[in-house]
């Protein structure tokens, strides 16, 4: 039986020797059969490269779209902490209104609608209440004050006058105030922030004393505080020592104006040590200065 055979002459030039090869017939469709394959593989290649440049462009998109939403969010989210910073603001505020004036004696009761009006009508916009609720504030401490009121701590705390010693009037510990109470600048962020309390500088160590009589409710590590105490005066007003290195007392524990109750320290979120000292009513941060003597 005759073998059928394709026969190829190669030569590398024309004077160049020839060199002859013989293939079989049936190689001939099995070459024409790789290269279709060859043919189907590269094009299936190249349509995968084609769909993944698509949905690498697709990432892309929404990528960028992601970080627009993102630089959104924190647009949003400063926003917020500022209008929170001027609510605790107002909140602060509100409470030391009511505790001067929910009290008071009828002479005076007449000028607290017309003095709070003021900040009702504003055009609703924060800045422009805030505002009208401290020049309201401002002018009805003024009228207190020509009426002659004394001081936060002694006359506007009608349910404490039965037991004056609980009233947190001495300071905790005595130093130079770092950081008021209000609006500030975080130290950390650098951006606004409420600050509820008094910073008081002291040395490392330094005795922390209980501004007034009270029993301990809190004594623990928090995360913002550090290693902080809070002590309940009675008719909602509470105080908070923040950022010590040492507690010396316990949950349920009976203290006395001065005692030793704890000692100055940097724990928490703090940048150097000293004491944070809060005054709270109802929950709500007013002005320790107030209480406080000098």
């Amino acid at each position: 039986m005759n073998n059928k055979f394709y026969t190829l002459l190669i030569t590398p030039g024309a004077h160049g020797k020839i060199h002859k090869v013989q293939l079989p017939f049936y190689v001939v469709p099995l070459v024409l059969g790789l290269c279709v394959v060859g043919v189907l593989m590269v094009a299936g290649l190249a349509t995968s490269y084609a769909r993944m440049l698509v949905k690498v462009s697709d990432y892309n998109t929404v990528r960028s779209e992601r970080e627009a939403l993102k630089q959104r969010y924190h647009t949003l989210e400063d926003k917020v902490s500022r209008v929170n910073v001027k609510l605790n603001s107002l909140q602060s505020l509100a409470t030391e209104v009511a505790l001067a004036y929910g009290f008071g004696n009828s002479r005076q009761m007449h000028v607290t609608p017309a003095l709070l009006s003021m900040a009702s009508e504003s055009n609703g916009t924060l800045d422009t209440s805030y505002r009208a609720s401290l020049y309201a504030f401002n002018a009805m401490r003024t009228v207190s004050l020509d009426n002659g009121r004394g001081p936060l701590g002694q006359t506007l705390l009608p349910g404490m006058l039965d037991d004056p010693s609980a009233i947190p009037s001495i300071w905790p510990v005595h130093g130079r105030v770092t950081a008021g109470f209000g609006e500030r600048l975080d130290p950390f962020s650098g951006e606004g922030a409420f600050h509820p309390g008094l910073d008081i500088s002291a040395s490392y160590g330094t005795d922390v004393e209980a501004a007034g009589d009270g029993m301990v409710i809190e004594a623990a590590r928090d995360a913002g505080y550090g290693r902080s105490i809070l002590i309940d005066h009675g008719d909602g007003i509470s105080t908070r020592y923040g950022h010590l290195s040492k507690i010396f007392v316990v949950v349920g524990e009976e203290v006395k104006r001065g005692e030793t109750i704890g000692a100055v320290g940097m724990s928490g979120r703090t940048t150097g040590p000293h004491l944070h000292y809060e005054v709270r009513i109802h929950g709500a941060p007013v002005n320790p200065s107030r209480f406080l003597p000098g």
